[in-house]
């Protein structure tokens, strides 16, 4: 799945490239300017986020609440990568 990301004047690609269903969490591989591996899922308080090659981890609301999403992706990954993912989510949304 291809999808378009936007931040200031800056437009870029993204790919979904792998989805796996653990069951309890899900494993997802982003192709972008980086390669992103992470995990997500729910948890009693809600659902989380961990990108453990940034060593990073957050949490989420409505996976496809770009707006949010982004703001707290933002604050463990940058700006482009955090971007890349809430993205990421929202399309991966669209088909669950």
């Amino acid at each position: 799945m291809v999808f378009t990301c936007n931040y200031k004047n800056e437009k870029w690609q993204g790919k979904i490239g792998s989805v796996y269903n653990h069951g309890s969490h899900y494993e997802m591989r982003i192709e972008s300017r980086s390669s992103i591996l992470i995990f997500f899922g729910k948890s009693n308080d809600g659902r989380f986020l961990s990108a453990p090659d940034f060593g990073a981890g957050c949490y989420l609301v409505d996976l496809s609440d770009k707006f949010w999403n982004s703001e707290q992706l933002i604050r463990v990954l940058g700006p482009i990568d955090g971007i890349t993912v809430a993205e990421a989510l929202n399309q991966f949304s669209k088909i669950q």
